[in-house]
């Protein structure tokens, strides 16, 4: 099985592309395909199937038997839709809970939990973005694993950041392995992104503040232009989450790969209050703007960013 987990050290994998090259839609466009990908008759089919797994199983309990163990795969887990997805990934999507009870306690622990469909998105990737935390939940207490990622190079928990969905990232956090919780808090997307990034980029204070109680790393550089936490909350002009941050021990001197300190990003902006909290902060020979070929270079970069902030430092592979 063809797995693809999320790495510290090298997320920029840009090159690659969805199953048997074929182009990778959006997430978005993604939740809609679900069961119109199958033939009405086909749908019937494995409705009939999951509804006998249920009875048998329910008849071995009554009875006080243990389920037969068999070499051979249940004929249900070896269902795929044209669009990589299995039954339980399309159970998640229209949230049939009790479909999704059967398959999951069916199987605890083994790979199918962690399949991935041609956007690599596995189960708990759906959950998250179905807003279904109890989902999650039990997802994680069978064996999942939360560090897969999909083709943007998210984990689940990058995806509860990005949306600013609490309840899933609590469930997450509290029922992940430490060493998962770790990992995934540190791992950057192939946007250079970590989680803490994300939530500071969309202004998720909570998230935030939760992380950094959860051993996020709040100087954490991302990999296309070095901004930090901070770096974003000003150039999102994000007043509260300035003084979140320095309150819990953001570096208000750490610089940008093109050398600037949160403070240089006031310039420009009308935020005052922003420029103020962070002035006497800022090391005195580092107020000054360091010289450059242009000093808007940054500015010029605003139109190019890939997750609705500023601008890039640095290009990859001369795009």
């Amino acid at each position: 099985m063809d797995l693809h987990r999320t790495s510290i050290l090298n997320q920029m994998d840009y090159g690659r592309e969805s199953k048997e090259g074929k182009p990778a839609p959006s997430t978005e466009e993604r939740l809609d395909s679900g069961l119109d990908s199958l033939e009405e008759e086909e749908y019937q089919a494995v409705a009939a199937e999951i509804r006998r797994l249920q009875v048998a199983d329910s008849d071995l309990l009554q009875h006080n038997q243990p389920p037969a163990v068999t070499e051979k795969p249940q004929e249900w887990k070896t269902m795929i839709t044209e669009d990589g997805d299995t039954l339980l990934h399309l159970a998640i999507i229209h949230e049939a809970k009790d479909y999704i009870k059967t398959m999951t306690n069916e199987s605890k622990n083994t790979d199918f939990l962690n399949t991935q469909n041609d956007l690599r998105q596995t189960p708990l990737h759906l959950a998250v973005i179905t807003n279904q935390p109890d989902v999650c939940q039990h997802l994680l207490v069978s064996g999942c694993d939360p560090t897969l990622v999909d083709n943007r190079g998210d984990t689940p928990l990058h995806i509860a950041c990005r949306l600013g969905n609490l309840l899933c990232f609590s469930v997450i956090t509290q029922f992940c392995q430490k060493e998962h919780l770790h990992t995934v808090m540190a791992a950057c997307n192939y946007h250079g992104q970590n989680c803490l990034h994300l939530a500071s980029i969309h202004g998720f204070l909570s998230l935030v503040e939760n992380m950094v109680e959860l051993g996020a790393d709040i100087n954490a550089k991302e990999q296309h232009n070095g901004r930090s936490a901070l770096h974003l909350a000003v150039d999102q002009q994000n007043l509260s989450l300035v003084r979140l941050l320095l309150k819990k021990g953001a570096d208000p001197n750490l610089l940008t790969s093109g050398g600037h300190t949160p403070y240089h990003l006031t310039y420009g902006y009308g935020s005052y209050e922003i420029r103020e909290e962070l002035y006497s902060l800022t090391s005195p020979d580092l107020r000054e703007l360091p010289d450059s070929e242009s000093d808007d270079s940054e500015e010029e970069e605003d139109e190019k960013s890939d997750e609705e902030v500023g601008y890039d430092d640095i290009h990859w592979n001369g795009h």
